[in-house]
């Protein structure tokens, strides 16, 4: 991957924190890491789940290695794999299980985002699943330490989920699109685009696809 490429992903998933989790206080804790610029960008070209799986226990290793004044959290984008939501999901299980193996819960979490990210019960649709939109497969991984801060400054952390949706709705669709959010084309279309991925043919990168995204 082009560095002018990975540029572009990190400035559309900066620009996704700007206008949605801080411009819209879907996250009340996100500003001041951001501003801080403690927030480390991993886009990982990885077209494999066990390259995706390697990238995941390196930088999960390489935060805790990391001061938290330096790199208090870490977002891994994952532009060129994951276009179904449920392949994505099985995957941030699959991450959860490494953090698990290095002996880090207690230490870490992994949260995700996805373009159709959707809760259990909501349509594909629903503006209450934009919570967790974002313009690439993302996994959020995130030190103990911070949310615990986090809850001490902002007890009413638990209201906050019914707070994002009844703001979401208030919204509405139409006023998320104005936002302006860069949404991922597909994960094969995105490959084409890549100097060096795309110099594949396109049948080859086809028929990788096929064989790690089993649902799509």
């Amino acid at each position: 991957m082009t560095t002018e490429l990975a540029a572009t992903v990190v400035a559309d998933v900066r620009h996704w924190l700007e206008q949605a989790v801080i411009g819209l206080n879907l996250c009340p804790f996100a500003k001041a890491t951001y501003v801080k610029e403690q927030v480390h960008y991993a886009v990982c070209g990885a077209q494999t789940e066990d390259e995706a799986l390697q990238a995941v226990h390196d930088e999960l290793i390489a935060l805790m290695e990391t001061p938290m004044e330096e790199r208090e959290t870490t977002l891994m984008i994952f532009p060129a794999m994951f276009d179904d939501f449920l392949y994505f999901n099985d995957f941030a299980g699959a991450a959860d299980d490494i953090l698990a193996d290095l002996g880090l819960e207690g230490e870490l979490q992994i949260a995700y985002f996805h373009p159709r990210f959707q809760f259990d019960g909501t349509e594909p649709e629903e503006i209450s699943n934009a919570t967790n939109w974002a313009p690439y497969p993302i996994l959020h991984l995130l030190r103990e330490e911070s949310i615990d801060r986090a809850v001490e400054t902002y007890p009413e952390v638990d209201d906050i989920p019914d707070r994002n949706i009844e703001l979401l709705e208030h919204l509405g669709v139409e006023g998320w699109n104005k936002l302006g959010i860069v949404t991922r084309v597909s994960a094969d279309e995105w490959v084409k685009q890549c100097p060096v991925h795309g110099q594949a043919p396109a049948d080859d990168a086809q028929d990788k696809h096929e064989g790690e995204d089993h649902h799509g």
